[in-house]
């Protein structure tokens, strides 16, 4: 496993569900995030609902900053998915530390593997420990559309 980096200092990451700016988020994910554009809102509360959340918040004024979701049943499997960093605190190293929080909060459970799609990030997540499948030919898909 690679070193963990540090949050930069004046920030502060909880999994506390109560925390997140939900109509932020989706926001930020429905209008600016390829992988959801258009995403409608009821669709994106049950998809919170339904995950592990990760949120990034500005320790004084506890402005929320980042986002990260993980779908997972905290034995086996997880996949991580919509991790976003408002792009006025983007290049701080809040993506990468945020994402290492959640590699070492999901440490201890033991997973087989954690997931991740991306089309233009890989590099954030190698120095991380992700790498490409070694058997792409193995896994498959069932696309209902978006």
């Amino acid at each position: 496993m690679t070193d963990t980096p540090k949050l930069p200092e004046g920030y502060e990451i909880s999994t506390d569900p109560h925390r997140i700016d939900a109509g932020r988020v989706h926001r930020w994910l429905s209008t600016d995030a390829y992988w959801a554009l258009g995403r409608p809102r009821e669709k994106h509360d049950r998809a919170v609902q339904g995950s592990l959340n990760f949120g990034v918040y500005d320790a004084v004024s506890g402005e929320q900053v980042a986002y990260a979701r993980v779908v997972t049943d905290l034995a086996t499997f997880a996949w991580l998915c919509d991790v976003y960093v408002d792009p006025s605190v983007r290049a701080k190293g809040l993506g990468t530390a945020l994402v290492a929080a959640v590699r070492e909060h999901l440490a201890p459970h033991g997973l087989r593997r954690i997931l991740l799609a991306t089309h233009d990030a890989h590099g954030v997540y190698e120095k991380l420990g992700f790498t490409a499948l070694d058997r792409p030919e193995e896994w498959m898909v069932l696309a209902f559309g978006r």
